[in-house]
């Protein structure tokens, strides 16, 4: 043993023995001693374990961070100040329209704009220690750390708004230690990047306020204001901002609303007490932190919430459905291409590739409704309010029907209402603006806007634009050019086509083109679109933004009147006719005029960019002849009648094949209007001649007409009614043959043919002589007129005529052919002056021979079924007294003697005559006997022919063929046989029973 231990041991038994000797009392101050060194053990260790723990602690602390990367300053108030806003949408003139549909509604403000009671109430409240922390608070962190560990019940949460913010905007709402060891370690680092006004207007701006009275999320201090009260933010009294300021805890329990779900609008009672329990205990919190005084608290304490609560109102997509919806959509296609353009792809694409264009419109989606962009639309208030209150309160729109649909939640199969849909839509001539349109009947059951959305075939109206225009743009036609309304048929792969008239039997011959316009007749159209479509017309409707044309649109011959495979939107129809409007140049129609970010910056604005399409002169003289559709004679001459006011329009009528579409478009100098009616399922129709209803060309000009009335009367600086179209000085009035187009050559002057109308003097003028006229007499067959051959009989031909050469038939029933008899019917214009120089083709045989009949002191006849009769021969006693040419009535007025009548054709050959019709002469009257005392008394005057004398009485309807008739009861059992009259009096034979409808319209 060394000596030093030896020496220590002997030290400390020295001491022990030393304690021994002193007592208790040196007890005691042993036993001190060993407290005072045990203290200093446990001091030892706990220090010990606490600096490992911590050591622990900070290691996990920092391994929970480990990948979180190291923010700059900019990236970190870049997450911070992207808080999401809703987009806002306007009408014209910058009017405020509503909310773009969002999951979220937030509006963007400052901390200068928000009620002071605000601002205390949710420092109080969600963070006493803001202004003097620096990010964290370490005793609510190990407050709520405590909580966590021992489960407890009563969690009085740690984060400061610092935090909060962290959590929301560059973090997630994610529960777990990770998370939380991250927003602590931001929050201090985000203290440094921004003051603690930016940090408190930032979480004003983005924290969750529940919903408002329509049942829509809603975030933000200024949403929550206007969306819960009806007030602005820095507007918020004490228990209101109290009341918001304690919702964040709990969203959806606080709020006093319902969900969208339910529709919006208060909770009961008990459930709006837990949000006003909060309040109340917000308010006590203020008092406590010293940020109200008592008084205030009281007073706020007693203050009835409920009554400032807002009610629930209906949001624009449901005061406005069909225009919100349309205003969103239209700025989803725009921001698509913006966002596109932004990644380096070409805008372009966004139309022409499908994979492009969905991730595109989803990016562009959610912008919209988040990007709290302000979008201003070209929509006059005043106009859509008023044109669609009209259309709401139209009542011919016609049958309603029911149609079977699955309903989506529940898969069975129910009945839903068919109604005659409407689209209708105005657009500024010289801007393309929208300036207001008709989407539906209801937008609960359709929500297709049948003004912008819905494609149909567009009938009759695109004949204007696919034809008239293009023929008189090449110099086919002018204003007045002879066309050919008479029928054909030619094969197209199927079979044959040959189309017709509305009014199927009716054949006009050689007319004016704008005739042809105005009465919107096939036949015509069809064949002129024959002599053009090698010219793709169809390209001027592609200048023209026709969006659905397919290849088959751009050659099938039924395209020239609306037969086209897809169709086309009213708007796309409407915007094409504003091209006559503006001289021939085709400008875009647009809804969105520009579009703002949330800092003002214009992102998008509309630019005005005109399409030449048809030269002035070609829009003009279109113009001229689309006047004519409204006056007497035309399609649409209704529809003056039901405006109230004139103006210079033009306008076009349209149908479809069996009246599934009707259609109307009608512009001025100033703006457009079209107008369709349909049903959803097409294989309705709007109209039977059998069903007794209104014609939809009545309708469509009824509705027409009073939406004009309406614009007229709320914006007549917009419609000005008082301008009036300029004609270019390349229009020029021109004289020319009427049926031939050629410029007037003597026989055409002396036989009274000459017309004049207007002609685009840049590329057509009337200068080669006419040269289709020849001295004619004719003959007429079946109300037809034909060249006389060398056989027919003298007596039935008319000669002196003037007629026309086959040069000219050739020419103008071109390729397709057809009835050169039918180039002047009786009912052309020209069929007082002209001739068709037709040669019937005779068949040598005789005609079938016909029944004669006594009718009275009236010979009729049946008609003869052979086609090339051209008259009668009347007999009497086998001698030939009278000659009846076509067209005359078939009768004859007779005395005493034996008839019969023979039928006469072209060729001079007759029938065989008919039967023997035997006229007695009347016996001489009886010898009266003055002594005769019982002769009955003396017939009454005025009463002599009651039951007729020789069947006359009866038989007066027949008669009345030639102003005979003679009975009181003259058409009583035979007023049918008076059509046979052609004198206009067969109807008119006097009597008390009107004839039939089987015959009384011959």
């Amino acid at each position: 043993m060394s000596e030093k231990r030896k020496n220590r041991i002997d030290l400390i038994e020295d001491k022990f023995e030393s304690l021994k000797k002193k007592g208790w009392a040196k007890g005691i101050r042993i036993t001190s001693g060993v407290i005072w060194n045990l203290f200093l053990i446990f001091l030892i260790f706990g220090l010990t374990l606490g600096v490992f723990a911590a050591s622990v602690g900070a290691g996990y602390f920092a391994s929970l961070v480990a990948k979180e990367p190291l923010r700059s300053k900019d990236e970190m108030r870049g997450n911070i100040f992207n808080y999401e806003e809703t987009s806002e949408i306007y009408f014209a003139n910058d009017i405020y329209l509503g909310k773009v549909n969002a999951d979220i509604e937030r509006k963007e403000t400052t901390l200068k704009k928000v009620s002071p009671f605000v601002i205390d109430a949710v420092l109080a409240t969600e963070d006493e220690y803001f202004e003097t922390h620096e990010g964290v608070v370490p005793k609510a962190i190990f407050r709520g750390l405590f909580q966590d560990v021992t489960n407890s019940s009563s969690q009085t949460g740690g984060s400061t708004l610092t935090q909060q913010l962290i959590k929301n905007q560059i973090l997630t709402n994610e529960v777990s230690y990770e998370r939380k060891a991250k927003e602590i370690l931001l929050a201090m680092r985000l203290e440094h990047f921004m003051d603690k006004e930016e940090i408190l207007e930032a979480y004003l701006n983005i924290i969750p306020y529940g919903r408002n009275a329509l049942g829509q999320n809603i975030a933000g201090i200024e949403t929550a204001a206007e969306g819960i009260f009806g007030v602005s933010a820095e507007e918020l009294n004490l228990p209101q901002a109290a009341y918001i300021a304690g919702i964040p805890q709990a969203p959806f329990a606080y709020t006093p609303f319902l969900s969208s779900y339910y529709g919006g609008g208060l909770k009961n009672d008990e459930n709006i007490k837990p949000g006003i329990d909060r309040m109340k205990t917000v308010l006590f919190r203020m008092k406590e932190t010293g940020y109200i005084t008592d008084k205030q608290y009281e007073e706020a304490i007693a203050y009835d919430i409920t009554k400032d609560f807002r009610e629930k109102t209906e949001r624009a997509t449901e005061r406005y459905p069909y225009l919100t919806q349309e205003i969103q959509e239209r700025t989803k296609e725009i921001l698509a291409k913006i966002l596109a353009e932004k990644d380096g792809i070409d805008p372009e694409r966004v139309d022409g590739d499908e994979k492009v264009r969905g991730k595109y419109f989803i990016l562009a989606d959610r912008a919209m409704r988040t990007g709290g962009y302000r979008i201003y639309s070209t929509v006059d208030k005043e106009l859509y309010d008023g044109m669609n209150k009209v259309a709401e309160e139209f009542e011919n729109y016609g049958m309603t029907y029911t149609r079977e649909e699955k309903d989506i939640s529940t898969g069975e199969t129910i009945l839903k209402d068919d109604p005659v849909q409407v689209g209708a839509i105005m657009i500024e001539n010289s801007t393309g603006r929208i300036l207001s349109f008709v989407g539906g009947r209801d937008h609960n059951l359709e929500n297709t806007n049948h003004a912008t959305r819905a494609f149909r075939q567009n009938g009759s109206s695109m004949k204007p634009l696919l034809v008239y225009a293009p023929a008189i743009e090449y110099g086919i036609i002018g204003a007045g050019s002879p066309v050919v309304d008479v029928k054909f048929e030619i094969p197209d792969g199927k079979g044959t086509w040959s189309p017709s008239n509305y009014n199927a039997d009716v054949e006009n011959g050689i007319i004016p083109a704008r005739q042809a316009l105005a009465q919107s007749l096939n036949l015509p159209t069809a064949r002129l679109y024959n002599e053009i479509v090698d010219r793709r017309p169809a390209e001027f409707l592609e200048k023209m933004n026709f969006t659905k044309l397919t290849p088959g649109d751009y050659v099938h011959l039924s395209v020239s009147y609306g037969g086209m495979d897809v169709g086309v939107s009213v708007e796309e129809n409407t915007n094409a006719f504003a091209t006559f409007a503006n001289g021939g140049k085709f400008i875009q129609s647009y809804i969105i005029d520009r579009i703002e970010d949330m800092a003002g910056n214009v992102v998008y604005e509309h630019k005005i960019e005109p399409v030449d399409v048809f030269s002035p002169e070609t829009s003009y003289i279109v113009t001229d002849m689309l006047r004519d559709v409204i006056k007497p004679g035309g399609t649409g001459q209704q529809l003056p009648g039901f405006m109230n006011f004139k103006t210079d329009l033009a306008a076009k009528t349209g149908t479809t094949n069996g009246y599934g579409d009707a259609w109307l478009v009608g512009y001025n100098p100033n703006v457009s209007m079209g107008l369709w009616f349909g049903y959803k399922d097409q294989k309705r129709k709007l109209y039977t001649r059998k069903s007794g209803a209104m014609h939809p060309t009545t309708r469509t000009s009824m509705l027409f007409g009073r939406l004009m009335n309406k614009a007229n009367e709320v914006r007549p600086d917009i419609i000005g009614a008082g301008s009036t179209f300029k004609q270019p000085a390349g229009v020029v009035s021109k004289p020319f043959c009427g049926i031939s187009g050629l410029a007037p050559s003597a026989a055409c002057t002396s036989a009274g043919l000459v017309r004049s109308d207007l002609f685009n003097s840049k590329v057509m003028l009337p200068t080669k002589p006419d040269d289709s006229i020849i001295n004619a007499s004719y003959v007429s067959v079946k109300g037809s007129r034909y060249m006389a051959l060398p056989s027919t009989p003298a007596e039935f031909i008319v000669s002196g005529g003037t007629g026309v050469n086959q040069a000219f038939i050739d020419r103008m029933l071109g390729s397709w052919g057809g009835d050169a008899s039918k180039l002047f019917p009786s009912m052309s214009i020209f069929a007082s002056s002209v001739v068709s120089g037709a040669v019937f083709n005779a068949d040598d045989v005789a005609p079938t021979g016909v029944n004669a009949s006594l009718n009275g002191s009236t010979l009729v006849w049946s008609e003869s079924p052979s086609n090339d009769v051209i008259g009668y021969y009347v007999y009497r006693n086998n001698e030939r007294i009278a000659t009846v040419k076509d067209g005359s009535a078939n009768s004859i007025a007779v005395g005493p003697g034996e008839y019969s009548v023979r039928a006469v054709d072209i060729t001079g050959l007759l029938s065989g005559a008919s039967n023997i019709v035997t006229v007695a002469s009347p016996e001489p009257p009886p010898t009266e006997k003055p002594d005769d005392e019982n002769k009955p008394p003396a017939t009454p005057p005025g009463n002599e022919n009651n039951n007729g004398e020789g069947g006359s009485g009866n038989n007066g309807g027949n008669n009345g063929n030639n102003g005979n008739g003679n009975g009181n009861n003259g058409s009583g059992n035979n007023g049918n046989n008076g059509n046979n009259g052609n004198d206009g009096n067969g109807n008119n034979g006097g009597g008390n029973k009107p004839p039939s409808d089987d015959d009384g319209d011959d």
